[in-house]
């Protein structure tokens, strides 16, 4: 058959709509492109420009996979370009490991994913593979883990996690064979079985896309593959069990998952541990593609945890746990009288750090599940907070820094504990080397008994930390561009003529991390650090239009100590009784003046 183009070669060009229209297996993508179709042709200037942004060229295939908007088009998510992603990834395994192979396919409840699974299924069976499919609507962590456990050669999630509901996408995972094939360290080979994809293995899988004349030209099965049944799951939550984590004490929790699909999940998981005394957010349990209580099902966004905070003064909770659509993220918001809501929501800096802080003491004590490892390793990605490596150097461990994605965090060699600030944590990197929402929330609620039976807090066990490593104090900045072209004028700029001060204090080092940095691959990104530590990194979304910024202000333990005696002097020659001196809340205002000086700064600098 000839090749069908998946792009204009000299602007808008009908017969190439209409070649991949006849191409197109799905009739309610065929159909809607019809009617583009006659309306470019008609003269609609609309129209033309629409079907020149869908034939711009394939959706990219990259270390994130695929993710797109649902619709039709080569530069779309559907049925036609999944197709041809999944014969792409069956040569790739086929040259790599041979017939055979196995991959294992897991799909949330966005639109089209059951349809985009079962095609998935059926070319990898045509192909001489063996493709064995989850249940459907199951948290990404579930892939990850069945991969590792069943000793697949590749793992296929289709899932846009926390993107708009008009999204879908597709992950990508490999096992140990294929890479052993493609990657000429044995030991990279070994660390990165089980993670999300990255280089070479992304553009070697491109390539095989690419050469997919048609999606005609594509055999598929129409039966053949295997489909686990919920036993899977059963595995899942008993390696969940092996973390000898559990409740100390008991603790209301509220939870939600965002209209997503890992509500059944992380119940039995916080269950099994003895967390009964929990209050799901009814109107977001179940799973619904429209997530329509909230603006984007996203727990980092405002107005996500709206409904848990008014469940959580109902109840009176005492931990609130969010997880985003597909569960691989995990948010947290404890009481604070001061909030306006009643509650604050932690910072991924601060539930990383506490999570690492826990994994630290654990294997100290010798009752952490990895105890007895050799060199055990934490990780964080390189726009994260360094409080958690001054955190493992306190306990002896050693610490590394990573680009941005857990697809490189979990990969470290040795890792232990390994986390990112947008709220991804991997507790359990030897059974899911990936972000994990479910595996993390219930060790993060387990700790928050632990203090509590300890009459101790959250709050408190920060204050600990800070008191003794420092206080690393972060905030976001995100500008999000409808006209992505800014994005890349803006990181000129900034390389150009990067700012002098962050916060008054002078720019003492800037690094373009397109070069590499401090031993790591080249990514597209530059940081600041000024004389007072305080650090600013701005890099691309990976995987949306925004231009992200990553702020850090830095306090030493003895600036603590001396804010919180200042206190006590102050109190006291007031008269005043303070029932408990924190050092970080004393010094907490001045650390968010100086992130929001820095805010104000980068404002004005992008003019965004």
């Amino acid at each position: 058959m000839t090749r069908v183009a998946d792009r204009f070669t000299n602007g808008f060009d009908a017969e190439v709509v209409r070649a991949w229209i006849a191409d197109d297996p799905d009739p309610q993508t065929a159909i809607s492109l019809e009617h583009i179709l006659a309306e470019a042709e008609s003269g609609d200037e609309a129209a033309i420009a629409d079907l020149e942004d869908r034939f711009s060229g394939p959706l990219v295939f990259g270390t994130a996979g695929l993710r797109g908007e649902i619709a039709a088009g080569p530069n779309r998510m559907n049925r036609a370009v999944v197709i041809r992603a999944a014969a792409g990834l069956s040569a790739f395994l086929a040259d790599t490991v041979g017939e055979g192979f196995q991959v294992v396919i897991g799909c949330d409840a966005r639109y089209k994913s059951a349809e985009f699974a079962a095609d998935t299924a059926a070319v990898i069976t045509a192909a001489g593979g063996v493709a064995i499919q989850l249940p459907e609507q199951l948290p990404t962590p579930l892939l990850a883990f069945a991969l590792s456990h069943l000793e697949a050669d590749a793992g296929v999630m289709v899932t846009a996690s926390h993107n708009p509901p008009t999204d879908n996408g597709y992950k990508v995972y490999l096992g140990e064979r294929p890479l052993q094939a493609i990657e000429t360290d044995p030991a990279a080979a070994e660390a990165g079985a089980g993670a999300q994809i990255v280089s070479p293995a992304d553009a070697l899988i491109a390539e095989k896309i690419a050469a997919v004349e048609s999606v005609e030209s594509v055999p598929r099965a129409e039966s053949g593959w295997e489909h686990l049944d919920e036993s899977i799951v059963e595995n899942y939550l008993s390696r969940i069990d092996d973390l000898g984590v559990s409740a100390e004490a008991d603790l209301s929790i509220v939870l939600t998952s965002l209209h997503g699909v890992g509500a059944g999940v992380a119940e039995a998981a916080l269950t099994r541990t003895g967390f009964t005394n929990l209050h799901p957010v009814a109107s977001q349990q179940a799973p619904d593609p429209d997530f329509p209580t909230v603006s984007f099902p996203n727990p980092e966004e405002a107005g996500a945890l709206d409904e848990s905070f008014a469940l959580a003064r109902e109840v009176g909770a005492e931990l609130i746990i969010a997880n985003d659509p597909d569960a691989d993220r995990f948010s947290a918001a404890i009481p604070d009288a001061s909030a306006a809501t009643g509650y604050r929501q932690l910072t991924g800096d601060e539930v990383g750090l506490l999570l690492g802080e826990d994994a630290a003491n654990r294997l100290a004590d010798g009752t952490h599940h990895a105890h007895g490892a050799t060199a055990p390793v934490f990780a964080n990605s390189i726009v994260s907070s360094r409080g958690l490596a001054a955190a493992a150097a306190s306990h002896g461990f050693a610490a590394a820094n990573t680009l941005t994605g857990f697809k490189w965090i979990s990969r470290v060699a040795g890792l232990v504990f390994g986390y990112e600030e947008a709220l991804g944590y991997c507790v359990d990197p030897a059974a899911v080397r990936d972000k994990d929402g479910i595996s993390a929330a219930v060790t993060f609620a387990a700790l928050t008994s632990r203090l509590k039976a300890a009459d101790s807090s959250i709050e408190a066990e920060l204050d600990r930390i800070r008191g003794r490593d420092g206080y690393f104090a972060t905030a976001p900045l995100s500008f999000r561009l409808d006209d992505v072209s800014l994005i890349a004028t803006a990181m000129a700029k900034l390389r150009e003529n990067p700012p002098a001060t962050l916060a008054g204090s002078p720019v003492a080092e800037v690094h373009d991390l397109s070069a590499g940095y401090g031993g790591l691959p080249p990514t597209d990104g530059i940081l600041l650090l000024s004389e007072s530590n305080s650090r600013v990194i701005v890099r691309p979304s990976g995987t949306e239009p925004k231009l992200k910024c990553y702020l850090e202000v830095v306090a030493e333990p003895s600036e603590l100590q001396a804010a919180a005696e200042a206190d006590a002097r102050a109190a006291a020659s007031a008269g005043v009784r303070l029932s408990a001196t924190s050092a970080s809340a004393s010094l907490t205002p001045a650390l968010k003046e100086r992130l929001a000086s820095i805010t104000t700064e980068l404002k004005a600098f992008f003019g965004l």
